[in-house]
């Protein structure tokens, strides 16, 4: 919410007119804040076309850093994070600990699940 004090001229008598904005300046704060609401967007974060391309280069995956037994339960001793992308993302990362290993993994293997 914003509050701001508005009036016709500043020069008018009373203790608000100075501090006040005139039409031409509340109108220049309005179309600033409304392009403020547009570059904020809706919080929803989108893949862009330009980031698209390196996805698989840029991020990383949850990988096997030793080798891992189907049954095993995935821990910080042995998952690590890598490139490329192309695997389970490192958002993961607490979702999949303390879960048991769908298969075996080899050392430096990119968890698939």
């Amino acid at each position: 919410m914003i509050e701001k004090h508005f009036t016709l001229d500043q020069n008018m008598d009373g203790p608000d007119h100075k501090a006040s904005m005139e039409p031409q300046e509340l109108r220049a704060m309005v179309s600033a804040i409304r392009n403020i609401e547009v570059a904020l967007g809706d919080g929803v974060k989108r893949v862009s076309e330009s980031e698209r391309r390196n996805i698989a280069i840029a991020r990383k995956s949850i990988i096997a850093s030793t080798r891992i037994h189907k049954g095993e339960l995935f821990s910080e001793s042995n998952l690590a994070t890598k490139r490329p992308g192309t695997g389970v993302s490192p958002m993961r990362w607490d979702e999949l600990l303390g879960k048991p290993s769908p298969r075996n993994f080899d050392e430096d293997d990119i968890i698939q699940l």
